[in-house]
């Protein structure tokens, strides 16, 4: 039984949610840097990452990427380094670069948003992964690391994924990674002149430590064969693991 489910009785026997006296109030991700082994996320720096930002993206040559973005595809360099101006510096969302340690190049970005420490819930969004890193496992560990960082540093205990229900590859990418589906928001929002229906996703910190776990397994060296192929899924190893407590 996870603690979704979990709960208490007041005096007037009424049922009431399970006690987080002892939680103390999660930290702000501002300023944060995750290091792995394929790749690091430091804070989006316009100077050091625009450029090869914008060279990797315009990898992605009909566009495919932006299409369930609020923005973009930006066909000049300086649209896109002005996007960037608008982005940097704020505390919500609060937006890294993830580099190649490979070539210490800039090649994708991902933010946290909908920050509330008061109550430990932070969203994971905007990411845009350039077809450098799509599908491959430095893409998977830096997910891994922006989780480990809410989850083991900053004491959060809630971690969201929100997506056009439309967007099957995101809807796809969350259920991989251990988010459980919640449920549909129909006429969320809208962007682009069009309406989203938003898909809700979410793991728990009591949920992180069995995840965290599979994680570590599918990112061992010895879970790849000599042409960088996964032998075991990760999504098997994950869902696998969260039957015990969903």
């Amino acid at each position: 039984m996870t603690s979704l489910i979990k709960k208490s009785t007041n005096t007037l026997g009424q049922p009431i949610g399970f006690s987080v006296e002892a939680w103390q109030t999660s930290l702000h991700p501002q300023g944060s840097v995750m290091v792995g082994r394929l790749c690091r996320l430091i804070p989006l720096d316009i100077v050091e990452h625009a450029r090869d930002l914008f060279e990797a993206f315009l990898l992605d040559k009909n566009d495919h990427n932006w299409t369930y973005l609020p923005y973009g595809p930006f066909k000049n360099f300086v649209d896109f380094n002005h996007w960037l101006v608008t982005l940097v510096n704020k505390k919500d969302p609060c937006f890294f670069s993830v580099i190649d340690l490979s070539n210490n190049k800039a090649v994708g970005i991902a933010s946290y948003l909908r920050i509330t420490p008061d109550v430990g819930v932070i969203e994971v969004g905007h990411i845009h992964f350039s077809p450098l890193m799509q599908g491959s496992t430095l893409s998977t560990e830096a997910m891994y690391l922006m989780m480990s960082k809410i989850f083991d540093d900053l004491s959060y205990r809630r971690y969201e994924w929100k997506c056009d229900s439309l967007n099957e590859p995101s809807c796809c990418a969350a259920e991989r990674l251990g988010f459980l589906f919640e449920g549909i928001f129909r006429q969320a929002t809208l962007y682009k002149s069009r309406n989203r229906n938003t898909a809700w996703y979410s793991i728990l910190d009591s949920e992180w430590p069995i995840i965290k776990t599979e994680f570590n397994k599918w990112l061992m060296a010895e879970n790849f064969d000599a042409d960088g192929h996964q032998k075991t899924s990760l999504s098997t190893c994950i869902s696998n693991a969260l039957k015990i407590i969903r």
